[in-house]
C-alpha cells in the first residue's frame, strides 16, 4: 500500500520551527488500528488523516473532507495545528481549487479558508471557568514551583487547565522555565486534566503579543507542544474577556516557537489564523 504523506511545519513561515504535523491523503479506507501504528512510527506531536467522504471525491476540486488526529499515543478530539497543515497540504501541495474547505471531524465541522499568505481556521471557542485551587495545588506546583499565580481556570469541554502567571513577570520567564512534564502524571492522576496551558500577559508597550504560553500533555504521550490551535480555542476566550479585545495576537514560547492571529466572533466560535512551511513529501510503503 501506498500513502502519500507530507509533513508542514505549521503557525510559522520558516521550515524547522512553529508545529510540525504529518498529514496523510487517504484514497481508500484504512484498517482502524493502522491509524495508530502510522501517527506512533510518525512520533510527531500530531499525524492527521484526510479522507475522502464519497466515491468520486477528489483532493484537487472537492470542498468537504473528513479528518481525523492522532498522536502517538491515541486519538484526539481536536487539533489545530495539524487542521492547518491538512489545509495547506490541499491548498498548496494539492492545489484545490475551493476558497473553503470543510473538515467533518470529532468536534464537528472545522471551516479554512486563504486570506493573503495566512490560512484561517474556524475553531469552536471553549470557556474556561475558575478552578478550585486545591484540587490541582499539586499539579501547578509541579509545573511552576513556587512562581506566583494570578488565575486558575479549566475548560471542561477540553480538559485543558489554564494557569495564568503573576503579570509581574515577562515573556522570558516563560519561555525559561524548565517544565517536567512527565512529573504531571503522576501529580495528576484523576483523568480531569488532559491538558496544561501557561500563560502569561503580553507587553503592550510595543512587543506586539497580546498574550504569551505554553502547552503540556504528557496525557497524551505529548510532553510539550510546540504550537496548539486547541490551547488557543481555551486561551482566546480567556483573555478575549480579560484583556476587553477581540482581535489579538499571540506568540507559543516553546523552543521552536510560533504566531496566531486571533479573531474572536461573535457566533460563539474563534478564527485562529496561521502561516505554514511544507518540508517533506512523500509516500508510506507497507
Amino acid at each position: 500500500m501506498h500513502i502519500p504523506i507530507f509533513t508542514v511545519d505549521a503557525f510559522t513561515n520558516r521550515p524547522f520551527s512553529g508545529n510540525p504535523a504529518a498529514v496523510c491523503l487517504l484514497e481508500n479506507d484504512l484498517n482502524e488500528d493502522l491509524h495508530q501504528k502510522i501517527a506512533t512510527e510518525m512520533n510527531l506531536s500530531e499525524t492527521a488523516f484526510i479522507r475522502k467522504l464519497k466515491p468520486g471525491d477528489d483532493f484537487t476540486k472537492s470542498s468537504c473532507f473528513g479528518l481525523r488526529w492522532f498522536t502517538p499515543a491515541n486519538e484526539v478530539p481536536l487539533c489545530g495545528h495539524a487542521t492547518l497543515a491538512s489545509a495547506a497540504v490541499l491548498f498548496h501541495v494539492q492545489k484545490n481549487t475551493n476558497s473553503v474547505l470543510t473538515f467533518v471531524t470529532l468536534s464537528g465541522e472545522l471551516k479554512a479558508r486563504q486570506v493573503k499568505d495566512h490560512i484561517v481556521l474556524d475553531l469552536p471557542l471553549y470557556t474556561a471557568y475558575p478552578q478550585e485551587l486545591k484540587e490541582v495545588e499539586e499539579l501547578i506546583k509541579a509545573a511552576v514551583g513556587d512562581m506566583s499565580v494570578q488565575d486558575v481556570r479549566y475548560s471542561p469541554d477540553t480538559k485543558k487547565l489554564l494557569v495564568r502567571l503573576s503579570d509581574t513577570y515577562h515573556r522570558s520567564v516563560l519561555e525559561e522555565l524548565k517544565v517536567s512534564a512527565q512529573s504531571f502524571l503522576s501529580a495528576e492522576k484523576t483523568g480531569k486534566v488532559k491538558g496544561l496551558i501557561l500563560t502569561v500577559k503580553g507587553n503592550s508597550s510595543g512587543e506586539g503579543h497580546d498574550f504569551y504560553s505554553r502547552y503540556f500533555a504528557p496525557w497524551y504521550g505529548v510532553l510539550e507542544d510546540p504550537v496548539t490551535g486547541s490551547a488557543h480555542a481555551v486561551l482566546s476566550s480567556y483573555w478575549s474577556e480579560h484583556l476587553g479585545k477581540k482581535e489579538m495576537l499571540a506568540f507559543q514560547c516553546s523552543r521552536r516557537g510560533g504566531e496566531l492571529k486571533i479573531s474572536v466572533r461573535n457566533d460563539g466560535r474563534v478564527d485562529i489564523a496561521g502561516q505554514t512551511a511544507v518540508v517533506l513529501k512523500g509516500n508510506l510503503t507497507f
